[in-house]
Formats: C-alpha cells, structure tokens, sequence
C-alpha cells in the first residue's frame, strides 16, 4: 500500500464535467445536482482503509446535510483486475451493504480522476454554487479514531459555503492509498 496526499489544486476551479455510472444503475453527471449548494467530489474505493475508516463518516454527513443542499458523489476510478474488490459488482455489493446514501459512481476509464488529478482515496474536492472548487482536503484530523476527532475540516468547510463565508484556511490534504493505476 502507498501512502499518499492529494494535490494541492488551484481553488477556485472550475467542477469538471463527467457522465459516469452509479451503482443503482443510472448515470450522473455534475448537471444532476445543479440545484444543491455545494457539491462534494470523493474519489474513493472499496479496498482502502483509509476509505474503510471513514464510510460511516461519509454517510452521516450526507444524512445531516442533505437536506441542507449537500450532495455528495463517491467515484471510484481504481482498475479492478488487480484489485477485484474494486469492481463496479463489488461496489454495487457494498452501496447496498453499508447503505450508501449518495450516488457512488464508477470511473471504468480513470479519465475523471486524471483530469481533477486525483492522487489517492479519498480525494476530497467540495465545490460551491457557483461550482468553483473551494475546499480540496481531508475529512478531519484523525482517519482512524473517530472518537479522537477534534477538527472537522470538511464540515467546518461545508458550513462556510452554505453561509456564504469563505473556507478558513489552512487546507490539510487528504490522505490516503493511491488511486491503482493501469
């Protein structure tokens, strides 16, 4: 496994357009959710514990902002030959195990991951109304212990867009395996 941290992209960037398939069968892309106020990118996978850690994590923040115009879109960009438990069957098999309440999509030909330069999982990009990416970190300050959470960087980002404030600074990058490349 190799440890690694997500780029440090421009804030301010554009969302980038994809058309990719969820595990319920249907295909998203950024236009679905025109209508949420913020929407949050996560490259994830099945396989990796940093992802493992945190999914609980990821599903109640959907549930607590959902209704507050969060979207969040899980994608999953890891070639599945050599990593079999990333497959879009598997990822099927664990949306419906753990109850994944937002669209987890797979990204088969890795092109959406190259173009927003995703490093690891999980990459974490939350871009505004206006779709200008304005937080690109991690989760919080502890992947493993969620009891040993002191800050929470992606909801304190969350709640700043939804506030019309900026997103305090710094960013921490995420941190995580790396995204398994062909």
């Amino acid at each position: 496994m190799v440890l690694l941290e997500s780029l440090q992209l421009p804030m301010g960037s554009d969302i980038i357009d994809f058309s990719l398939p969820g595990t319920d069968d249907k295909t998203y892309s950024p236009s679905n959710f025109a209508d949420k106020k913020a929407v949050v990118i996560i490259f994830m996978c099945n396989h990796c514990p940093y992802v493992q850690a945190i999914l609980n994590r990821l599903i109640r923040l959907q549930f607590h902002y959902a209704d507050k115009g969060v979207q969040l879109i899980g994608i999953n960009s890891n070639e599945s030959k050599n990593f079999p438990d990333d497959s879009f069957e598997n990822m099927k098999k664990i949306a419906e195990k753990k109850e994944i309440n937002f669209v987890y999509l797979h990204d088969e030909s890795q092109e959406v991951a190259k173009v927003y330069q995703a490093q690891c999982t999980p990459d974490i990009y939350v871009f505004d109304q206006g779709r200008k990416l304005a937080y690109h970190g991690r989760l919080d300050d502890n992947w493993q212990e969620e009891d040993a959470v002191e800050k929470r960087e992606l909801r304190t980002a969350l709640d700043a867009i939804l506030e019309s404030q900026p997103v305090p600074e710094p960013q921490y990058p995420s941190m995580g395996c790396s995204i398994k490349w062909r």
